[in-house]
């Protein structure tokens, strides 16, 4: 560290004392050499005793976390208090209390010193992996750090740099170092789908983003930890994109990577890294009060952004709720930060292949669309993060070569229920409520067929409307897309079968306008997509009136083949309308910018490779891409 921003750090570090001392009552200071004293002997507890501090709480599980956090830094401060000459402090929480207005002053004064200067996050990072500078060999094989940026579509990364938005990334290609291509994600276009085939090569373990599965009437949600370890197990074969000595960072799934850290899939199993890696970060006053103080930022942003979008009456838009609030908070500032800590401990330590998922782009354009303001915003942040690993990565034991790339798009739209006044559940309700009176449905009950209704906000609340026992409907929305299972019958269900016990539905569906296309399977005659006014068979392709597919891309009859062959896809697999004029879907769910189905830039991520690797040519679906980067990570490996 130079010595400029060290002494810059000691001094505010005193000051945020002294103003801390002359503020709270219960504590007191004969003169500032008292002050200068108790600061000194603050940071000198600090250096000495929080590593031992770290490793002694992630022993202690997530409750020793949480506590160390929240009163580790008082029980430094109480200490350096005591022992300095000339202080006098109350007692343990006086010493809580001056603790949390320390750091907030620390914090306060370091944004305010450091603002607009560069490297001062790099040099911080440095600092606190510096052993690792010495006690790591030096190696000439290049490594490789892949950065997902989730829910970034070619088209609007392409607009972004254009724009000049993203600087870190329009350097690199501008200078020739890295060049872009877009690939086509198959349907689903999903986080747990892609990760399945970039991390596994096996994304046709993934129907969708949530799913039901007959045989065991389990609904499984790849956000979950025991439901996306359950799905890893299908996926991996132990030879996944990270199985040599690679890090998964944040990811869904693994890669069957030996270290796996704030990973879904590994959460339930390999608890003790993360909490060191979260605990190094909460008692990490630099990190920790910075975060605090951005994320309260970003909050009063969001408060101002939504607010504004109201004034400006917006279409389409949501309802932001406090919950999303914080989530943002979160995802855009702690989430990310704590990232950029983990990732910059791996660079230093020289490990061979590193993933790491960055969701704040994905979850901000959720919510306010994939192009406004602050989720531009949020992508810019992601730019800055690549620049300081690429700092920090000048420094490590080995060259490392950077690799960007998304899992898909999203696209824009209102809802389907703010559209037409229902949800799609409502109106599958009401195009089977004869067909539940029948005599053949074992539900008695008259009126209307009851669904299970498996539309989960993004923090994995479930929502269900369904009595005890297993319901005739069920139907899981991604995005815009739906996948409804008729839950009583086992086996994929036949059009004919459906047309007879629920004669409405099918009709009900193909003639809604907020409906672009069913697929269902006909024992006789194989996969149909029906639309409006028109089908086609997927086996030979031909078309009877109106192609439902027309407007969908060239590629959507091939995905819909694929998909239709998939373990535990829909007896109905059901996509939202795609107008082409105004290039807006209406999801399923209730988020203004979405992916999961067809239609837009949800099906188009982008790749953003070294130059000088094997051009990729087309890539269609995330195993190829897969396959690729496998391919080029062997080239980086000596032989033996």
């Amino acid at each position: 560290m130079r010595v400029l921003p060290l002494v810059v750090t000691v001094l505010l570090g005193v000051v945020a004392l002294g103003l801390t001392i002359a503020v709270l009552p219960g504590i007191s200071a004969d003169n500032g050499w008292s002050v200068l004293i108790a600061a000194a002997l603050l940071g000198l507890f600090g250096t000495v005793l929080r590593p031992a501090l770290v490793k002694l709480l992630s022993t202690l599980g997530w409750l020793g976390v949480v506590a160390g956090w929240l009163v580790s830094q008082a029980l430094l401060v109480y200490a350096a208090l005591e022992v300095a000459p000339g202080v006098h402090v109350d007692g343990f929480w006086t010493a809580f209390g001056a603790a949390w207005l320390g750091a907030a002053l620390m914090s306060a004064g370091l944004w305010v010193v450091t603002a607009g200067q560069d490297g001062v996050v790099t040099q911080h990072l440095l600092r606190v992996n510096r052993h690792f500078r010495r006690g790591v060999p030096r190696t000439e094989t290049p490594g490789v750090l892949i950065i997902q940026i989730d829910g970034l579509s070619a088209p609007l990364a392409r607009w972004a740099l254009d724009a000049g938005n993203l600087p870190t990334l329009g350097r690199w290609l501008g200078d020739g170092s890295h060049a872009l291509v877009e690939w086509h994600a198959q349907l689903p276009a999903t986080t747990p789908a892609s990760q399945a085939g970039l991390l596994h090569g096996a994304s046709d373990q993934v129907p969708a983003f949530r799913w039901y599965e007959k045989e065991t009437g389990r609904m499984v949600v790849t956000n979950r930890p025991r439901d996306a370890a359950l799905v890893e197990a299908r996926c991996s074969d132990g030879h996944g994109l990270l199985a040599d000595g690679g890090v998964s960072v944040s990811n869904v799934f693994s890669g069957d990577a030996p270290t796996s850290l704030l990973t879904m899939s590994t959460a339930r199993r390999a608890a003790q890294g993360p909490r060191r890696y979260v605990s190094a970060y909460l008692l990490d006053p630099f990190g920790l009060t910075r975060s605090l103080v951005l994320t309260c930022g970003e909050i009063l942003k969001e408060v101002h952004q939504a607010r504004r979008q109201r004034h400006r009456r917006v279409r389409p838009r949501m309802r932001r709720t406090w919950s999303y609030v914080l989530l943002r908070g979160a995802t855009n500032v702690l989430l990310r930060h704590l990232n950029l800590a983990v990732l910059a401990e791996q660079l230093m330590r020289g490990a061979p292949v590193v993933y790491c998922d960055f969701v704040d782009y994905d979850e901000i354009a959720h919510h306010a669309g994939p192009a406004r303001p602050e989720a531009l915003a949020s992508l810019e942040g992601i730019d800055a993060v690549l620049a300081t690993l690429e700092e920090v990565a000048a420094a490590a034991p080995r060259p490392y070569r950077f690799v960007v790339l998304s899992d898909h798009g999203q696209s824009q739209g209102a809802t389907f229920a703010q559209r037409y006044g229902l949800r799609f559940d409502e109106l599958v309700a009401e195009l089977t409520a004869d067909g539940a009176v029948t005599a053949s449905v074992e539900d008695e009950q008259a009126g209307r067929a009851r669904v299970l209704r498996a539309d989960l906000t993004r923090t994995g609340k479930e929502v269900v409307e369904a009595e005890a026992g297993r319901p005739p409907v069920v139907i899981a929305a991604s995005g815009n897309l739906a996948l409804v299972y008729f839950a009583q019958r086992d086996g994929r269900v036949s059009l004919e079968e459906i047309e007879e016990r629920y004669p409405a539905l099918l009709p009900g569906l193909t003639g809604h306008p907020g409906i672009g296309w069913v697929l269902v399977r006909s024992a006789r005659e194989g996969p149909i997509v029906l639309g409006h006014d028109g089908r086609r068979w997927l086996d030979d392709d031909h078309v009877e009136g109106a192609d439902p597919l027309r407007d969908f891309g060239p590629r959507a009859a091939d995905d819909l083949r694929r998909h239709d062959r998939l373990a535990h896809t829909g007896d109905l697999v059901v996509n939202s309308l795609w107008d082409p004029v105004t290039q807006e879907v209406a999801a399923f769910e209730e988020l203004i910018g979405c992916h999961g189905g067809l239609g837009g830039g949800q099906s188009r991520p982008v790749l953003i490779h070294p130059r000088d690797w094997d051009p990729p040519g087309a890539l269609t679906g995330a195993d190829e891409v897969h396959h690729y980067l496998r391919g080029c990570l062997k080239k980086l490996t000596p032989p033996g």
